[in-house]
């Protein structure tokens, strides 16, 4: 599956960076998503979702909602078919807008769902 992380860290503590290093593990494709980095754990770092090269399956976020609304444009240019919303991201107006226009969304936890088999199931 094709994965950006949306608000990926450096930090090995930040659950972000945990979800891109996971994901990686579990044989995903990952594109992080971050203006000020260009690269985690050796993998290219986009500095915005319009910048990836690929069609996205999940677009997973590790941002609050006070920073999601720069990237609206963008998340509804890429159509993906799900998008997560972690614990602390959760955002009902941006969830709707996109199940209106066919985008699947969750409010879940990416490392949970990959830590007990349901990360496939649910996207």
């Amino acid at each position: 599956m094709k994965v950006a992380v949306l608000g990926v860290s450096l930090k090995p503590e930040r659950y972000s960076h945990q979800a891109l290093v996971m994901l990686l593990e579990k044989g995903h494709e990952v594109y992080p998503i971050n203006p000020a980095l260009t690269a985690v754990e050796g993998v290219k770092v986009y500095r915005t979702l319009a910048e990836v090269p690929v069609a996205l399956d999940v677009v997973t976020f590790y941002l609050g909602v006070a920073r999601q609304t720069q990237i609206v444009d963008d998340l509804l240019a890429a159509k993906p078919r799900h998008v997560i919303f972690n614990p602390g991201t959760e955002n009902p107006a941006l969830a709707a807008r996109l199940n209106e226009v066919g985008i699947t969304t969750e409010e879940a936890c990416t490392l949970v769902l990959l830590r007990t088999g349901n990360f496939d199931h649910a996207c």
